[in-house]
């Protein structure tokens, strides 16, 4: 097996892990596990060019006003890695906030040696 492959825990010891493990560890265990059911992509796999669905929970969204196109940008977390979601010429888009879960599909572009995705298509989750 390998070293970041993760293995099921028996009854004791899924226990101990939950009372020892941090807050951010066990949310990025339930969030990694909720994509991995929904059949989406790891953050953390996924490559330049790609077409991919993934999902997660946005951690930030920030309006950047630039000079030529405003653009709207929302961080993604999927428990394993981030992707930043860019929204080119919106100042703002309903439902789009910190702490919403949602899907989004699009083509994997780096920018800065960062993941991103322009003007993905998503769809977002009810609130939990």
């Amino acid at each position: 097996m390998a070293a970041d492959e993760v293995r099921p825990r028996s009854g004791l010891r899924s226990l101990l892990h939950r009372l020892t493990a941090s807050e951010q560890e066990l949310e990025s265990e339930d969030l990694r596990r909720d994509s991995e059911r929904a059949g989406c992509a790891c953050a953390d796999t996924v490559k330049r060019g790609e077409l991919v669905t993934v999902a997660g929970r946005l951690r930030t969204v920030v309006y950047t006003p630039r000079t030529n196109l405003p653009t709207l940008e929302a961080d993604l977390y999927d428990g394993t890695d981030v992707i930043t979601l860019v929204f080119l010429g919106r100042r703002q888009i309903s439902g789009i906030e910190p702490g919403r879960a949602l899907f989004a599909k699009g083509r994997v572009a780096l920018r800065d040696g960062r993941k991103v995705i322009y003007n993905p298509h998503y769809e977002l989750e009810a609130h939990r």
